[in-house]
């Protein structure tokens, strides 16, 4: 017994293995090095690092870095340069740390490959149109470009190549990297945005356009870490360096394609990697695409069940604390009841994502924090409204019943009024829970799990069977949900006198 008492204190007590949270952005790339990051540290057994992955954006990363929620993530020099630093051009790596230095991190560890931006057609497209380098591009002002969000708005994106090639296009449609493949080969664009490692420029046959006036600089991948980090994990740091030049564009592209053309998960691909598998420009395996059921039933499906169902009852949890006694409020003071259904009816138009976004400056932090604090916000118009509204429903002459029989307001509240009332409220509690399993698939976004890790996961490496691996067990839920609520309404909420609820 003292020892099972001795095991459970460790955590509390702080003796626990201490933890290395890495980062990774919504592209194949980013979680595969993530991936063998994450696997690298815990190979040097003083760490426990976890992978949090598709986080979002550069800006995200960059702030959950800056705060701490993450300790490392894979990142490129020309993005660190231009979108981070706002600099002119791409320095060595003592003058980026230099400039890095002010915000307590530092670059280091570069893994032996570039991967840069670029354009690209089909080239059955670009051969019809005699186009070879960006420049051509000025001369076909009718073509259809989508590009993915973060190349639109950085700083080294679309307006600054717009810029410098004089390019004609005033309207470019935002379309996510993954999807856009698909558009290009259907028809339905004719020029987007790559990764000179995508995996998919050769499946899709491809011509990347040349950089004809050297727009672009080098993207060579490194680590972007805090600047503690090497004193505080000295062997996962030793352990770090050990990928020093490890990853050619060659075995960077066939990884890719593991991920993206044999949808082999991120975690087998580190794995491989790590075992030496993967050498010249083919995979060193490959394997048929997974089924559904195969991707339904994964070995994640348990941890994303949980993380899901933590952020759904913990944001429903604090929308019935708060969103029913507010809906007590607007139904007793009439004075204040426009303002309270007005302000909880504005929260409920706000898009899920620039809220996340307001959330995560507010609480300087991504992950759970803000995204249950989202949910909890979208929670309160139902229960607030439907609170509101069951205690409107109650018949006056019960209410003026129980005050002959000596029940003060408040009294009457608790035992008259609400009991009455319990069904509508319920339902309002029904309706937010169903909505919130919806809704919490976006806190993938920010790194706070949930069954939208797999959508997330699924959009970058453009995985069908992934995304519905996502998207069914989140329907499940909130079937389950309303069953769960359904039992409830017709076994705890109490009968009138006339038999009825």
């Amino acid at each position: 017994m003292l020892r099972l008492l001795i095991l459970f204190s460790l955590p509390v007590l702080g003796l626990a293995q201490p933890g290395v949270d890495v980062g990774s952005k919504r592209f194949t790339e980013s979680y595969i090095l993530a991936e063998i990051t994450a696997r690298t540290v815990n190979a040097a057994g003083e760490a426990e690092a976890v992978h949090r992955q598709g986080l979002g954006n550069t800006a995200i990363l960059f702030a959950a870095l800056k705060s701490g929620t993450i300790q490392v993530y894979p990142e490129y020099t020309g993005t660190i340069a231009f979108e981070l630093l706002g600099l002119n051009g791409v320095p060595d790596l003592a003058v980026l740390n230099r400039e890095l230095g002010r915000y307590g991190l530092a670059a280091g560890v570069p893994l032996g490959f570039s991967n840069g931006y670029a354009l690209a057609m089909l080239e059955s497209r670009a051969a019809d149109l005699g186009i070879v380098r960006i420049s051509d591009l000025a001369r076909h002002p009718g073509l259809r470009l989508a590009l993915s969000q973060e190349f639109l708005n950085r700083r080294d994106g679309w307006q600054a190549v717009k810029k410098a090639y004089e390019l004609p296009f005033a309207e470019v449609r935002g379309l996510d990297h993954g999807l856009a493949y698909e558009a290009l080969a259907g028809n339905q664009v004719d020029v987007m945005d790559v990764y000179s490692t995508d995996a998919k420029i050769a499946r899709y046959r491809l011509r990347v356009l040349q950089d004809d006036r050297g727009f672009f600089p080098a993207y060579d991948a490194i680590l972007l870490y805090r600047s503690e980090f090497p004193r505080r994990y000295p062997r996962s740091w030793q352990a770090l360096q050990g990928l020093r030049g490890r990853i050619s564009v060659a075995q960077m592209i066939a990884m890719n394609a593991a991920a993206e053309l044999s949808a082999q998960t991120f975690p087998d691909i580190a794995v491989a990697f790590q075992e030496g598998r993967f050498s010249g420009s083919t995979p060193a395996s490959q394997q048929q695409r997974r089924s559904f059921l195969q991707a339904l039933f994964g070995p994640d499906l348990w941890r994303l069940t949980g993380q899901h169902l933590l952020l759904v009852f913990a944001s429903l949890t604090l929308g019935v604390v708060v969103g029913v006694p507010l809906g007590i409020c607007a139904s007793r003071m009439r004075r204040v009841s426009p303002w309270i259904l007005g302000a909880v009816g504005v929260l409920q138009t706000v898009p899920s994502l620039a809220l996340l976004a307001f959330l995560i400056a507010a609480l300087d932090r991504i992950g759970t924090a803000p995204a249950i604090a989202a949910l909890f916000l979208y929670s309160l118009l139902p229960i607030v409204r439907n609170t509101e509204s069951g205690l409107a429903g109650v018949p006056q002459q019960l209410r003026d019943s129980a005050t002959a029989l000596g029940l003060k307001e408040w009294p009457r509240m608790w035992l008259v009024d609400l009991p009455l009332a319990a069904r509508t409220i319920l339902a309002g509690v029904k309706i937010s829970a169903i909505i919130n399993v919806g809704t919490a698939t976006i806190a993938a976004f920010i790194g706070a799990g949930g069954y939208g890790e797999r959508i997330v996961a699924g959009l970058a490496v453009n995985d069908h069977a992934l995304l519905l691996a996502g998207a069914v067990p989140a329907a499940a839920m909130a079937l389950v949900l309303q069953g769960i609520f359904h039992i409830m309404d017709r076994g705890l909420v109490s009968e009138g006198p006339d038999g009825r609820p």
